[in-house]
């Protein structure tokens, strides 16, 4: 008999460190270190993500067949020295603080993952390492679990190690690269630009600029067209380095964009103006044209119908709904982990297909299990957790308990909820989600301000059933990892009357738009996740009841934390997180917690120093 194989992928080092177990091809676990630190974006060598994978597989470090890093150290160093020795001497001073840190941890990779995994292995040997290339990583992460024997690939990120936009055609178990635009001419590093220049956080606030940008006007375009980016017929485009600092030093703008967009950067956490409105519904907007141009010219030269999309851009879900809209593919599939993260699946995924040369099978909706494979806990763990934390609860059966959550949710209440598996990736999808009714027109800002104490301009996203998504929203097709936008249909629509027109900006925020107030962006679009009964059974169930109660198929569906803050992991987690709130209901497994029920604790909010706001 054969024994099984089993491949570990990780990622590391860079931002989004994660750790992914393959057995025999099967995706057993894959979590981010952030999830187990409490530490966001935490890049440091992912020891217990890796720990949690193995455990699930309940095998040791000796038992892996290979570990798979899922980029390569030395092409991204020789990418580092020629940038520096090309705009010398001007890169120096971003050179030196970068050099300490390749010299002592990554060019020395290799031995780096040796020491580390030996350290982890009952036998102190290290299991043999392979290394992928960056994009190679992306682009397996995609198109080996999409439901496709065949498809374009399309990867768009910052930059790996050269390559910061890609084209390749999968096919059965193989990756062909077609072509790619290599560093610094990246629309992942225009968009962190502009992100930076707004007063966001790189790496962390390009979501809040395509937020932001339905509330502005697209002023800006031509000012990027005419300086910024030399855009082609065929989507291929180069950067104006001079407008740049990303290459040479420790800022991602400099003087000569400032002064083109009339001023320096937005300080953080003041108070974003119109100004930023329009700078971010420009760079969205030459962000969409880039990608359906190239979506356009890779369907004409292939031929081929369906495409797969991974990589930090493939994130921005509003440029991937106009991918689908324009109908230039017959079906889209999107990496539901597209950032770094997702390169530890990618590289585990590359190394069984491509390095192993092991067969395919297409699993008609993807094979990524919903993206549910982080750790879930059993009813008994958690009542040893809530009774060790003094909690008060009702134990409720199945079926009992989404009939008693659709009352809370009904009532105007928001629910901390936790159940199954984590999701992998940057989305929660009902596995550890705060969900609330959309009808409820005062739901949008009292999440936002009591709950998640963040900006008030930030949109939330609808859980739908999937069968009932065409009733609500213009999409025929599935969307079950939250990175599509599409509009609210017109019946559901609330027209602005003239007065209401007038407004500017953010004062728009509290005009109802739809029958869905709490869902509905002021542009009528909503970022839609379509609930499946074959891969989340109880949250379906959950919708089910919901919609039986009230006649509407939808909730509120936003990530269980706090700004700042990764999403929650465990029980503990969960409860901090509820008890620190103004969440009116927590619901772990099968426990139902009232907030008035609760021992009353003092009310600190130290805490909040806690997360550094992202």
């Amino acid at each position: 008999m054969m024994s099984d194989e089993y491949i570990l992928g990780i990622s590391a080092y860079y931002h989004d460190s994660a750790a992914c177990l393959l057995k025999n091809g099967e995706i057993l676990a894959a979590a981010q270190e952030e999830r187990f630190t409490r530490k966001k974006h935490d890049s440091n060598f992912p020891k217990s993500a890796i720990q949690y994978c193995l455990e699930e597989a309940a095998i040791n470090v000796d038992q892996l067949a290979n570990v798979v890093f899922y980029d390569k150290p030395l092409l991204k160093f020789e990418r580092l020295l020629e940038t520096y020795l090309a705009y010398a001497p001007r890169g120096l001073i971003s050179f030196f603080s970068a050099m300490p840190v390749w010299l002592k941890e990554k060019l020395f990779l290799k031995s780096t993952l040796k020491k580390e995994f030996a350290g982890l292995s009952p036998t102190k040997s290290s299991p043999k390492l392979l290394f992928t290339e960056h994009h190679q990583a992306h682009a397996a992460s995609t198109f080996f679990v999409s439901p496709f024997e065949k498809s374009i690939v399309l990867c768009l990120d910052g930059v790996g190690e050269w390559a910061t936009t890609s084209a390749w055609i999968g096919e059965g178990n193989t990756l062909k690269p077609l072509w790619e635009i290599d560093f610094p001419h990246s629309i992942g590093l225009l968009y962190s630009a502009f992100t930076y220049y707004t007063g966001f956080k790189v790496n962390s606030g390009e979501y809040k600029v395509m937020g932001l940008a339905p509330y502005g006007e697209p002023k800006y375009t031509d000012l990027i067209y005419k300086y910024l980016i030399d855009l082609k017929e065929d989507g291929t485009f180069r950067l104006n380095m001079d407008y740049f600092n990303f290459a040479v030093g420790l800022t991602m703008t400099n003087g000569k964009f400032h002064k083109l967009f009339g001023g320096p950067p937005r300080k953080s956490e003041s108070t974003p103006t119109q100004k930023e409105m329009d700078l971010a519904r420009s760079v969205q907007e030459v962000t969409e044209e880039v990608m359906l141009r190239l979506a356009r010219s890779a369907r004409k030269e292939t031929g081929i119908t369906n495409l797969c999309l991974s990589g930090g851009v493939a994130l921005n879900c509003v440029a991937n709904g106009k991918i689908l809209k324009a109908g230039i593919f017959d079906e889209v599939f999107i990496q539901p982990a597209s950032g770094d993260a997702g390169g530890a699946l990618g590289a585990a995924l590359s190394a069984h297909y491509e390095y192993k040369g092991h067969l395919r099978k297409v699993m008609p909706l993807d094979s990524m299990k919903g993206s549910y494979l982080g750790p879930k806990y059993s009813n008994d763990t958690v009542k040893t957790t809530l009774d060790k934390l003094g909690a008060r609860y009702t134990q409720l059966d199945d079926g009992k308990i989404e009939e008693r959550l659709a009352k809370i949710l009904e009532e105007g209440n928001v629910i901390g909820y936790f159940q199954g598996r984590m999701e992998f990736g940057p989305r929660a999808l009902g596995g550890r989600s705060i969900i609330g009714d959309p009808r409820n027109q005062k739901m949008q800002s009292v999440m936002n301000l009591k709950i998640k104490y963040r900006e008030s301009f930030r949109p939330f996203a609808p859980a739908v059933l999937a069968e009932k998504v065409s009733e609500y929203f213009d999409i025929k097709s599935k969307s079950p990892y939250m990175l599509i936008v599409a509009d609210v249909l017109e019946k559901h629509r609330i027209q602005m009357t003239p007065d209401q027109e007038k407004l500017f900006g953010i004062e728009k925020l509290n005009v109802p738009r739809s029958s869905l107030p709490a869902i509905t962006h002021v542009d009528y679009s909503a970022r839609i996740q379509t609930v499946h009964p074959e891969t989340n059974q109880k949250f379906y169930r959950l919708l089910k009841e919901f919609d039986k109660l009230t006649g509407c198929p939808v909730l509120v569906n936003t990530s269980f934390n706090v700004r700042g803050e990764p999403i929650v992991s465990t029980p503990e987690d969960a409860y901090r997180c509820f008890m620190r709130t103004e969440m009116d209901y927590l619901v772990v497994e099968n426990f139902v917690l009232d907030k008035k029920d609760q021992p009353i604790i003092e009310k600190d909010d130290s805490w909040k120093q806690e997360f550094e706001l992202d």
